[in-house]
């Protein structure tokens, strides 16, 4: 089954969506669709795609797509991914999912309610090291469930391209989330928590704005962000995203009774650490052996990798969408478990309700 596939939202995300497509095959690009035609037209031309348009629903009419990929920014995703539900199209959701946790639980009730199927762009949960985590973790090497977990995201300001618009402008759609900076940065390092967190979720949250962004002319943008969590379970969790960091961190870290593992999405690796006590000075020595040895088998595992065409800069966005395809085609259950993707939303929810500044809610 060839399928057949659209795109709303022609900014520089879209083009990632495209290459993802070519590489996984066995379906084509019909149509793209952009409120500012020109920006639809464009990646049309970049791409060769025959459909042209500068509104969701007549696109959605002449091309009934069996997928369509929203990549607006998030206060569109809502409407337009409920739109194209209600068209019978598969939906597959850039991150943030949705703006509130309500708005997604309303998404998931209408695809199950129409058979159809959602995916967030949680692509970072589809890298081949986190791959290798999962399995790992369901083969039992943490020694039972996880006892605690810790997710670090960093951001870097340096690039004036992304942060001098949104300080440049109250208006800018970023400032009009309720999370502004973080809304639109933090749900890739949210959801490696919500997969292994139980629903019932106790937050405790704070944010400040670093030095650097106030220099920067930040007004009530925050851009430092620590969040503790505890489901009802016991097991903990921390969130940390930070700018100021350096270097920058992209990591995950799973602890359980017996072992734990350290994911690091920045170089690709996974570490493995498990329990165990070294006799007299050996434990100076032989741990340190035992990481070098984890690191250069990590690079050797990257460069074949590379070699076989496994490993490129958007694998785990190719991954999630192929898993997503399949999922239609086989009526199975998408990658990502709603679940996970509503948790998601929770936790941010209550995250924003937290930290809001008082200059934004006024």
């Amino acid at each position: 089954m060839k399928l057949r596939i659209a795109i709303i939202g022609c900014g520089k995300i879209a083009d990632q969506h495209v290459q993802a497509a070519h590489r996984i095959g066995n379906c084509e690009i019909v149509a793209v669709c952009d409120r500012e035609k020109l920006m639809a037209e464009q990646l049309a031309e970049r791409f060769k795609i025959s459909g042209v348009f500068g509104d969701a629903e007549e696109m959605l009419k002449q091309f009934s797509p069996d997928v369509v990929h929203i990549t607006t920014p998030p206060l569109g995703h809502f409407p337009l991914a409920k739109l194209c539900l209600e068209h019978g199209s598969n939906v597959y959701l850039e991150k943030p999912f949705t703006v509130t946790a309500a708005e997604a639980q309303e998404l998931v009730a209408l695809a199950e309610q129409k058979n159809l199927r959602l995916t967030a762009g949680h692509n970072y949960q589809f890298t081949l090291e986190m791959l290798e985590m999962r399995r790992l973790v369901a083969s039992g090497f943490l020694g039972g469930a996880a006892v605690h977990l810790e997710s670090h995201w960093a951001y870097d300001l340096s690039d004036p391209t992304y942060v001098s618009p949104i300080l440049g402008s109250k208006t800018h759609w970023v400032r009009q989330l309720p999370g502004q900076l973080f809304h639109n940065l933090i749900s890739h390092s949210t959801a490696r928590l919500a997969e292994f967190l139980d629903d019932d979720v106790m937050v405790s949250a704070q944010a400040h704005q670093s030095v650097r962004m106030k220099n920067l002319g930040g007004q009530e943008v925050q851009d430092e962000l620590r969040v503790l969590l505890r489901d009802g379970k016991g097991t903990t969790a921390f969130l940390c995203f930070s700018t100021q960091i350096k270097p920058g961190l992209n990591s995950f870290r799973i602890c359980g009774p017996k072992n734990s593992l350290l994911v690091e999405n920045g170089s690709g690796s996974l570490l493995l650490n498990r329990a165990g006590s070294h006799k007299s000075y050996l434990t100076y020595f032989l741990p340190p052996l035992k990481a070098a040895r984890q690191h250069l088998r990590n690079a050797r595992v990257n460069i074949v990798d590379f070699l076989r065409g496994r490993l490129h800069q958007d694998s785990g966005m190719k991954e999630l969408i192929e898993q997503f395809y399949v999922s239609i085609r086989q009526k199975n259950a998408p990658p990502i478990p709603y679940r996970e993707i509503v948790l998601t939303a929770r936790i941010m929810d209550e995250i924003f309700a937290q930290i809001k500044p008082e200059d934004s809610a006024t």
